[in-house]
């Protein structure tokens, strides 16, 4: 005698459930990303370091020496600096891992177009 097993015909969904959970942490885990809008940056400190509250443009330069302004990447920076008025506030938000040259570069390219109102944002 042969013993079968007692096959009722169901559809397994095990297998379907689990790749629901996994699809749903990788949404929450973009979205989460998405709605912040932000880079991630370990900024240096300083003990003098204040809050602004003025109308600004935010340069950020991440540790890998990516360039953003107002959380938008930048491929060249030659022509992204000229809509900015010479009188706004820049705010340069800097790695502190990132390499020197990269703030210098940025430096060298807002002081070409005249910008001189600028800020470095520090954490206190």
């Amino acid at each position: 005698m042969i013993m079968m097993p007692n096959d009722k015909g169901g559809l397994n969904i095990v297998p379907f459930i689990d790749i629901m959970l996994v699809l749903l942490a990788i949404v929450l885990s973009i979205s989460t990303f998405i709605a912040n809008g932000q880079i991630k940056v370990d900024l240096p400190t300083a003990k003098n370091a204040v809050a602004s509250n003025d109308e600004k443009h935010e340069i950020t330069i991440s540790k890998d020496s990516e360039i953003f302004l107002n959380d938008k990447k930048l491929d060249i920076i030659n022509k992204a600096f000229d809509d900015i008025e010479n009188s706004q506030l820049i705010v340069l938000k800097v790695d502190k891992d990132t390499p020197f040259e990269s703030f210098v570069k940025v430096l060298d390219e807002l002081k070409s177009k005249g910008h001189e109102n600028l800020a470095i944002n520090a954490k206190r």
